[in-house]
């Protein structure tokens, strides 16, 4: 009845029809009609298809919506550009670089808090945050709003990119397959990482890159088992990314001068530069963002950060949007740049201005970016990045020039720095050496990209040991890791492991009535506590052995006299870790676990065990 009534044209059905949808009932005949067909569905799969089979047709059906919606985020903001540009018009430019940004935040603004109502998280650091503590299960708004909102920053001059919303949206893709098809958590965190390398391959037409980068960001392991799954999404993301954009790459690079063994000191220089940049890169961006968690209003956080981005843009136009034209004239040797539609365009013969004008793109550009994320905007932090790296190789090798200690390549060492950044600001040396190799085919370098993103990898981590990305996991101790006992401590959960089948004792029991409780539990440790459930102490059966037959002290001997405080103590909020390292080193086979100063139950030592090596078991299992 209810298929033939969604085909028939007669008045009274679409009448029918339109009574069902206002009374609700459509909506759940839908859903029971899709749980119907779904069910069937498994089964059949179940029957005919392996667990392995299944995840390699999921692995590409993500990376081709990785490259469907790295096309539309791409097309929006190069629609939404070209509609501003053109009404750009001579005298009026750099005041509409003001202007337009924060009209971009607004509607991002906007479009999150009446039509979203949640928090869009930034792209990479959403997604790793959904591995570690949501079991890889995203928000469904995330399979359109970090799109939209990306657009509208991005598009209309947000001085972010548009990686982070592209992996973050691919991810949400495979979060939602793994929830349809009911994966387990293994799975699903596999097709979040698939859909994540299908992400990065399609929107940098960078396959080896997006395979790399999810064993090294999005924290894969690194097994046979996952990496066929993550090559077939990452190869069909690049394929369709190449069908809809064409096989161009985004920074075409052409290497004039060949790599020679006398550059390699510069390189190694460079790499230690770029270290250093990308240790101020972090300390920035961290400091901008605590200052913006400071103005609790919003409309306060985007007059402030609109307003300074637009004065920072009105300077400095080549702050204005993801940068990949400024980049792309660094990697060829071309910093004309700094000065075009500048207000210090009459100055580009002078020396000291184009040094005064790199240090200016170099450690502002950051702040640019940090501006944009705290006023409001949704974007990446890749472009930045990369941005930042090419003009710091192209600075260095025109201060080399000019102190007289050697002619570079521009184009060579501007390449190489972006590599260098990606390293340092990402902690990503491998995703930063084949990252630059495939989407600029700079293979040539090879051996430069590993010396300077090792270098600077090294030089960052001595000052932080987190990325951008999971520097605030870190300090939440929500990062997963590669370290694979650490990410099942991080999995577990103190509440899921409380027993409660203690005998709670009030600190007016006396002897004979302690012995009763004894005698009617399984357990030997008794909890004492107040008419408000307020922990006071423990009681076990090694404080009144001696005494439990002594009826002289039935009524003489209280709760309150053979209680002891525990010198170990679980707090619900405490991490696995922190229980595993009380629990060893207190030798405690039960600690108590209190909720400030409430009494909730008991930790067991056997218990965690147990549930670690059950966790175990499920994740080693291929």
């Amino acid at each position: 009845m209810f298929e033939k009534s969604i085909y028939s044209n007669t008045f009274a059905t679409r009448f029918e029809i339109y009574t069902i949808m206002s009374s609700g009932i459509l909506k759940k005949k839908l859903r029971s009609f899709m749980h119907r067909y779904t069910f069937k569905f498994l089964k059949w799969r179940l029957k005919h298809m392996s667990d392995n089979q299944f995840l390699l047709i999921l692995s590409a059906v993500v990376g081709f919506l990785a490259g469907i919606i790295a096309f539309l985020i791409k097309g929006a903001v190069h629609l939404i550009q070209l509609l501003l540009k053109s009404s750009f018009f001579e005298n009026t430019e750099n005041f509409l670089y003001i202007i337009f940004p924060a009209i971009g935040i607004s509607l991002t603004v906007i479009f999150i808090k009446y039509v979203i109502k949640r928090q869009v998280q930034h792209g990479i650091p959403g997604v790793l945050y959904a591995i570690s503590q949501s079991y890889g299960f995203i928000r469904m708004h995330n399979l359109f709003s970090s799109v939209i909102t990306s657009a509208f920053t991005v598009g209309f001059g947000g001085s972010v990119g548009l990686e982070g919303p592209t992996v973050a949206t691919g991810a949400a893709y495979g979060s939602v397959l793994g929830r349809f098809f009911h994966l387990n958590y293994k799975h699903r965190i596999l097709i979040l990482g698939a859909a994540s390398a299908g992400a990065m391959s399609a929107i940098f037409k960078a396959p080896l890159a997006g395979v790399v980068f999810a064993l090294e960001v999005i924290m894969i392991d690194l097994t046979m088992y996952s990496v066929v799954p993550i090559l077939i999404a990452s190869v069909t993301g690049t394929i369709t990314s190449y069908f809809l954009f064409g096989l161009g790459v985004i920074y075409p690079f052409q290497m004039k001068d060949p790599f020679v063994m006398s550059d390699i000191p510069y390189y190694i220089i460079l790499g230690i530069i770029t270290g250093l940049v990308s240790a101020y890169f972090t300390k920035v961006y961290v400091f901008i963002e605590k200052l913006f968690e400071k103005i609790k209003k919003a409309r306060y956080k985007f007059l402030i950060g609109s307003f300074s981005l637009g004065i920072l843009i009105y300077f400095f136009p080549f702050f204005y949007g993801e940068g990949y034209e400024v980049t792309n004239s660094a990697l060829h040797g071309n910093f004309g740049y700094l000065f075009e539609d500048t207000l210090f365009e009459s100055m580009s013969e002078n020396q000291i201005m184009v040094f005064i004008l790199f240090i200016v793109i170099i450690l502002l550009k950051v702040v640019a970016t940090s501006i944009t994320f705290g006023s409001g905007g949704i974007g990446g932090i890749f472009a930045p990045t990369l941005f930042t790296g090419a003009n710091t190789g192209l600075f260095f090798t025109i201060l080399v020039g000019s102190l007289g200690m050697g002619t570079l390549s521009h184009e060579n060492f501007a390449l190489v720095g972006m590599a260098g950044m990606i390293a340092g600001v990402l902690h990503a040396p491998l995703t930063a050496i084949f990252l630059i190799g495939d989407l600029t085919g700079g293979y040539g370098l090879f051996v430069p990209l590993m010396v300077v993103a090792t270098i600077s990898f090294a030089t960052v981590r001595i000052f932080h040991k987190n990325s951008v990305y999971t520097i605030q996991l870190a300090k939440r101790g929500e990062l997963m890791t590669h370290h694979k006992d650490k990410n099942i401590l991080k999995m577990m959960k103190v509440k899921n492991l409380i027993e409660n089948n203690f005998i709670k004792l009030k600190p007016d029991y006396n002897l004979k009535q302690i012995k009763e409780a004894f005698l009617k539990s399984e357990r030997n440790i008794f909890p004492v506590v107040d008419d408000n459930n307020n922990f006071l102490g423990l009681i076990t059966l090694q404080n009144f052995k001696n005494i439990i037959f002594d009826k002289e002290k039935y009524e003489r001997v209280f709760a309150s006299q053979i209680m002891f405080k525990p010198n170990v103590v679980v707090d619900i909020n405490d991490t696995m870790a922190e229980v595993a390292k009380k629990i060893q080193t207190s030798g405690l086979f039960n600690v108590v676990v209190l909720d400030g100063k409430k009494y909730v139950g008991f930790v067991s030592r056997a218990n965690v065990f147990s549930s670690y090596r059950r966790i175990i078991r499920k994740f080693s299992d291929d």
